[in-house]
């Protein structure tokens, strides 16, 4: 069989596939299921003008339907303040590579620098790292950090109510690493605390996930769950929506060892799913086994201020089986996005966001329950984002009904629940106007 895209040769290929044990090509991708396979030739057109492809993907771009977004699940819509996306493209920081070399990266280390104080103010843990690829590889990261950090206990329990998504990478990750996953059930929505603390008692535990606001938008009490972790030689992580962070307690403040998480809420947008950024903190005992890169702050021979890379625990430097390298690539350009937000909005204008956001959320959900058609999922407080469960009908026809109407209505939980999300950019006529159409 000929491979016209593919650079390598028949020989390549088989060289390959005989070095893995696998017969083909064909039986490499088995597991892709045979309806998703694309099985024609490739529509190549001729050559085209810059003209002709400006209209092509113009008109491919019309055929975008922008929606009203009242859904989250982990990417919400919030607002950019247009000075944002404008600084971030001048040609001092749009470059095709993140550079390394202190001596001609100033500039880049030292908003890593300005990004890396402010997620540890979010967080309240004192180290935080130069960013993260997104919320689930770092959680995935603090994950292996645990049982890196622990004596001989190879299992991390992982909160029912953590993201589906997040527990799927956390599984990928640590599947090869010799850590053993156990989920921790949840009772109405929330952690089952009493369940956890079995868990611990059975030793073996390097550290406990959970996630604040939790995967159905509720706020949980974590108060003590340090404690119990503490108490077992476990590790206590964290995974939170950073924009939330300001309103509610820190994960320091709750005793969390690793803080980690998203910071795709810092007004990033949603852009079909990417680029996000990923932030890591942990208090100074744990900082030796952080993944990725530090910046540090120094003087140098002439007493300037300046910013180095530090504990770069990374292959080229060490040993290669003490690295703690990943994926990150420390996503140098969305982190500089959020901290230029961070600064732009200032501590009083994010608390604002995120406090219109849970009043919106707020109105909306008793709207919902005052119109007859749906009814609380859980009996818990919540952030902006909430589950309720429709008993107005079939949930798919409602929400084709308001896909219709221009909204993206939520995410369906189950048969009957619907998780809604709402920011600071819902007006009160919008939110309105899905009321309308669920009364309809």
């Amino acid at each position: 069989m000929q491979y016209k895209f593919f650079p390598h040769t028949e020989e390549d290929i088989k060289l390959m596939l005989d070095k893995i044990g696998v017969p083909s090509l064909d039986a490499l991708f088995a597991e892709v299921p045979e309806e998703i396979r694309f099985r024609r030739d490739y529509d190549l057109p001729s050559a085209k003008s810059e003209i002709e492809i400006r209209n092509l993907f113009g008109n491919l771009g019309k055929q975008n339907k922008q929606l009203t977004v009242f859904a989250g699940g982990g990417v919400y819509d919030h607002y950019t303040p247009s000075i944002v996306p404008y600084l971030v493209s001048r040609s001092e920081f749009l470059t095709s590579y993140t550079p390394y070399q202190a001596e001609i990266s100033q500039g880049t280390l030292h908003y890593i620098f300005e990004f890396q104080s402010m997620m540890a103010e979010l967080t309240g843990l004192p180290i935080a790292n130069a960013s993260m690829y997104d919320g689930s590889t770092a959680t995935a990261e603090a994950a292996i950090m645990a049982v890196a950090s622990g004596k001989k206990a190879n299992k991390v329990l992982v909160s029912e109510t953590v993201d589906d998504k997040i527990l799927a990478v956390i599984r990928t990750y640590t599947h090869f690493q010799g850590v053993q996953i156990e989920v921790v059930p949840a009772e109405d929505g929330i952690t089952s605390r009493t369940a956890m603390q079995e868990k611990l008692q059975q030793g073996g535990v390097a550290g406990m996930i959970v996630q604040q606001p939790n995967k159905y938008g509720i706020i949980e009490n974590y108060d003590g769950f340090a404690d119990d972790c503490h108490q077992q030689k476990a590790l206590f992580v964290m995974n939170s929506v950073a924009a939330d962070l300001t309103l509610l307690k820190s994960p320091g403040e709750l005793g969390a060892d690793i803080a980690v998480g998203d910071g795709q809420s810092l007004g990033l947008p949603m852009q079909f799913g990417g680029p996000s950024v990923g932030y890591l903190c942990c208090t100074e005992k744990l900082m030796r086994k952080m993944p990725g890169r530090i910046v540090g702050q120094t003087r140098d021979n002439r007493g300037q201020r300046v910013f180095v890379l530090t504990l770069q625990a990374r292959e080229q430097h060490i040993r290669r089986e003490k690295a703690t390298s990943n994926i990150c690539s420390n996503q140098s350009l969305m982190a500089l996005w959020a901290t230029i937000y961070l600064s732009v909005m200032g501590k009083e204008g994010v608390k604002e966001a995120a406090q219109r956001s849970v009043d919106g959320a707020h109105y909306l959900y008793h709207k919902l329950i005052e119109s007859g058609k749906f009814k609380p999922a859980f009996n818990q407080p919540f952030f902006n984002e909430f589950c309720v469960k429709y008993v107005g009908g079939d949930l798919d026809q409602l929400q084709q009904r308001l896909l219709d109407n221009g909204i993206l209505g939520g995410i369906k939980m189950a048969d009957d629940m619907l998780m809604l999300a709402v920011t600071e950019k819902r007006t009160k006529e919008e939110v309105d106007l899905l009321v309308s159409l669920v009364t309809q």
